[in-house]
């Protein structure tokens, strides 16, 4: 194995993803970001996050950050969603949809059916043009100029960009809410965090 090749690859990776990260300060849309944490703020139901491949793992991550923060979300398999799953799905609910290209078959297959339940859509994705951005109660466009491998395919910078963006939000939200942290400790007594939180509550 060449080490200083290996170390290079990582540099490399890394330094891509900082870019992008720090170029949302300039790409990011003010008015959609500050629409997207005013839509959490409000709703009175539930989040539901759903999205296919690494868009799903960013899904995963988003749901479970809100709900760390009191906003009560879930990710949703599409897969399953067309097969009943939709029901747990109710017209006061929040529903953030994640494609890079927009038009991915299983995120598309669903909005059908979201638009009959009158939920609210937020869709993700760098694609304006796309079925998703279309159909969008609000697009939150995010997109980057590269991917870190050499085939500029590999969800990598991408996934993690769109992390960031809802990280933001969640921050803002805790913010805005004065979120404290003997909420956090109510819903996060486990692990290293939950032990320190009950520790710095008591």
């Amino acid at each position: 194995m060449d080490k200083k090749k290996a170390w290079k690859d990582a540099m490399h990776t890394w330094n891509i993803e900082a870019k992008s990260i720090n170029n949302l300060m300039e790409t990011i849309n003010i008015e959609d970001f500050i629409k997207c944490i005013e839509i959490i703020r409000d709703c009175q139901g539930k989040i539901i996050t759903a999205g296919v491949g690494t868009s799903a793992a960013a899904a995963i991550k988003i749901a479970h950050s809100l709900s760390c923060i009191e906003h009560p979300s879930f990710f949703l398999s599409p897969g399953d969603a067309v097969h009943g799953a939709l029901g747990s799905v109710q017209n006061n609910d929040i529903v953030i949809l994640i494609s890079k290209g927009g038009n991915t078959e299983e995120i598309i297959n669903i909005i059908p059916s979201l638009k009959i339940k009158k939920v609210i859509i937020i869709g993700v994705t760098e694609n304006e043009d796309s079925v998703l951005a279309k159909n969008s109660d609000l697009l939150m466009k995010i997109q980057v100029k590269e991917e870190a491998d050499a085939f500029n395919m590999l969800a990598t910078t991408s996934t993690i960009t769109v992390i960031a963006v809802f990280d933001a939000v969640c921050i803002a939200l805790m913010n805005l809410t004065k979120y404290s942290k003997e909420q956090f400790a109510i819903i996060h007594p486990g692990g290293a965090v939950g032990k320190r939180l009950l520790e710095e509550t008591k």
